[in-house]
C-alpha cells in the first residue's frame, strides 16, 4: 500500500511555514477559521509558493454559510480559479450544491473546467448534502479528484461508520479524505477498509499572541482567543499522525 498523504488546512503565512517545516504532505490553504474557510488572497498564494516547495490546494468559497450559491456568486468562485491558477496553486476546493441540497452537477462542471486539469476536491459540502450516495455518484462523474468528509457529522468520531461506507461503497473511484476533528485515532480503524489514501487534519494549537498590549475590552470575533491567540500547527500533533500513517 503506498503512503498515506497528510493534508492540513492553514489559514496563516505562519502556520503555512510550519507545516511545511513539520512533515504535511499537502496544504489547503483557506482564510477565515470562523466561517470554515473561504478563499484566500492572490498575494498569500504568490508568496507561499515562492516560499515553499509543497503541493497547495486553494479553497474556493465567496462566503460563509450554506453551499447554494447564486450565478454572480459563481462567476466570482470562476474568476478565483482562473486567478489563483495563474499564480501556481496546485488545486482548488469548492462543492456547490442546490436549494434542495443535491449537488449542482452544471455548476461543478463548469468550475472544473475553469480548473483546467488541476485535481478538484469536493469539500465538507458534501456533509450538508440532502443524499449522501446520491452526491457519491454525482461527484465521481463530475470528475472529482477527492471528496472531503466527516461523514455526515460534526466531527469524523462521530462519522466513522458512514466514512467507511462510503470508501466502501467508492472504492477506487474517487479517493474518500476523512476531516473534520480527525485524530491519530481515527487512522487505524479507517486504514482497514484498504481505501484509505488521504487524511485532512489541522493539528493546530492556539498560541499566545506576541502582543504586549491587549485590550480586555475589545473583540473583532466570537471566539475570545481570536485576538489574543494565533492559530498554528503543533509539531507534536504532526508527529503523532506521521506515526500512526507510516505503520
Amino acid at each position: 500500500m503506498s503512503k498515506i498523504l497528510l493534508e492540513a488546512p492553514v489559514y496563516s503565512l505562519e502556520a503555512c511555514m510550519q507545516a511545511a517545516d513539520a512533515g504535511v504532505d499537502r496544504l489547503e490553504l483557506c482564510s477565515n477559521f470562523p466561517e470554515g474557510g473561504v478563499t484566500p488572497s492572490a498575494g498569500m498564494l504568490k508568496i507561499l509558493k515562492s516560499e515553499i516547495d509543497l503541493p497547495v490546494f486553494v479553497m474556493i468559497r465567496p462566503r460563509g454559510g450554506d453551499f447554494a450559491y447564486s450565478q454572480k456568486e459563481l462567476m466570482v468562485m470562476k474568476r478565483d480559479i482562473e486567478i489563483l491558477g495563474e499564480l501556481g496553486t496546485d488545486g482548488f476546493v469548492f462543492g456547490v450544491l442546490d436549494f434542495q441540497g443535491k449537488v449542482n452537477v452544471d455548476a461543478c462542471e463548469s468550475l472544473i473546467r475553469s480548473a483546467s486539469g488541476r485535481p478538484c476536491t469536493f469539500h465538507r459540502a458534501f456533509d450538508a448534502s440532502s443524499d449522501y450516495f446520491d452526491s457519491l455518484e454525482k461527484i465521481i462523474a463530475c470528475k472529482f479528484q477527492r471528496i472531503l468528509s466527516s461523514g455526515g457529522k460534526n466531527t469524523v468520531e462521530e462519522g466513522v461508520p458512514l466514512l467507511k461506507e462510503l470508501m466502501e461503497v467508492a472504492k477506487d473511484r474517487i479517493t474518500i479524505m476523512p476531516g473534520g476533528g480527525t485524530k491519530p485515532k481515527h487512522v487505524t480503524e479507517l486504514k482497514r477498509t484498504g481505501f484509505l489514501r488521504e487524511i485532512h487534519a489541522s493539528c493546530k494549537i492556539w498560541r499566545p499572541s506576541k502582543n504586549q498590549f491587549i485590550n480586555p475590552d475589545l473583540s473583532f470575533s466570537d471566539d475570545p482567543k481570536s485576538f489574543s491567540h494565533h492559530l498554528e500547527i503543533d509539531q507534536n500533533i504532526v508527529n503523532e499522525f506521521l506515526e500512526v500513517l507510516d505503520q
